[in-house]
């Protein structure tokens, strides 16, 4: 008994890691689906089943989503220079046939569904100016971006999930006013962020007072094309907005004073502003405003990816 009983258990394994599904996007037919909204689509509710939506290279211009209880859906682009996913809607505009579009509405691509992961594509607003347009909007849990590029203006990527975990590993975002925003609890490590021309603050935490971690960056580094001491590090949208910066590197992009209170004073008791041995040219501990922090060791030992992610290791199961 025992020995069946464990070929039992092994054929069970077996055919667990067997279930994985594999689909191909390609825009000329030699895959399963030549859109990614296809292969979205044929994703069931409460899915239980990984699925891999290998996106071969190509312009896919489609205003995307992933439904709520569509989980476990792991998409992987062929190049991310050359896979793109991209839309150009923005706050206010009138579809044809509906009301104007908020922020949220104007995303490229939205992710209601949990356990969502995504390597090597770009993900893309081309709306400019005109008005907030997210090139990503998350509000699923355990949601996981590596190697990827966020390319828009305004609003760029939206961690919108409140209670939300999002874990982003070396990712390119580009944007100009708050293009990193949201109430999720979001780890950011060895990212690049550019700041564009016209652009003031990077992020726009709106992290709701019952969850201690808001927007963490370990390593990351902060640049881009705008002039010198131009753009805060970020600034409350909600009053107990948190963001921490651990060991990244400033451009002289960054103001000296480093954080913006959004013209509400009260904000500067609320929110949690922190960093922790930053350095280059927009490091400047002895400049920055007052109600700000810098870390102790013994203080920034509480920012570690496993205390923030808490029992979610977002590279546990990944191939």
């Amino acid at each position: 008994m025992p020995k069946l009983l464990l070929l039992a258990l092994l054929f069970i394994s077996l055919t667990g890691f067997a279930q994985t599904k594999n689909v191909v996007v390609a825009q000329d037919g030699s895959g399963n689906y030549r859109t990614v909204q296809a292969a979205l689509d044929a994703v069931p509710l409460n899915n239980r089943t990984p699925t891999v939506i290998f996106i071969r290279k190509g312009i896919y211009k489609e205003k995307l989503n992933l439904a709520k209880k569509k989980n476990f859906v792991r998409l992987k682009g062929e190049d991310v220079n050359t896979t793109i996913l991209t839309f150009d809607d923005y706050n206010g505009r009138t579809p044809a046939n509906g009301e104007p579009l908020g922020t949220s509405e104007a995303s490229t691509f939205r992710v209601f569904g949990n356990d969502f992961s995504a390597e090597n594509i770009t993900f893309e607003n081309t709306a400019g100016t005109v008005g907030q347009g997210p090139a990503m909007w998350v509000y699923g849990d355990r949601a996981r971006f590596v190697g990827c590029r966020f390319l828009g203006f305004r609003d760029t990527l939206y961690v919108y999930g409140y209670g939300s975990r999002q874990y982003y590993k070396d990712c390119y975002i580009e944007g100009t006013t708050d293009y990193i925003l949201g109430s999720a609890t979001a780890w950011f490590e060895d990212c690049t962020l550019f700041c564009k021309t016209g652009g003031t603050v990077i992020v726009a935490a709106s992290t709701p007072d019952s969850i201690r971690y808001g927007i963490v960056m370990q390593r990351c580094k902060i640049g881009g094309e705008a002039p010198p001491e131009s753009y805060f590090i970020a600034r409350p949208w909600k009053p107990a907005a948190k963001t921490v910066l651990l060991n990244c590197e400033l451009s002289n992009i960054i103001k000296p004073k480093g954080w913006d209170h959004w013209g509400k004073e009260s904000n500067k008791q609320e929110a949690f502003f922190a960093e922790y041995k930053s350095i280059g040219p927009g490091a400047a501990p002895k400049a920055r405003i007052l109600w700000s922090r810098q870390l102790t060791p013994q203080q920034a030992a509480f920012y570690t990816r496993e205390a923030v992610l808490g029992n979610w290791d977002p590279n546990a199961s990944v191939e």
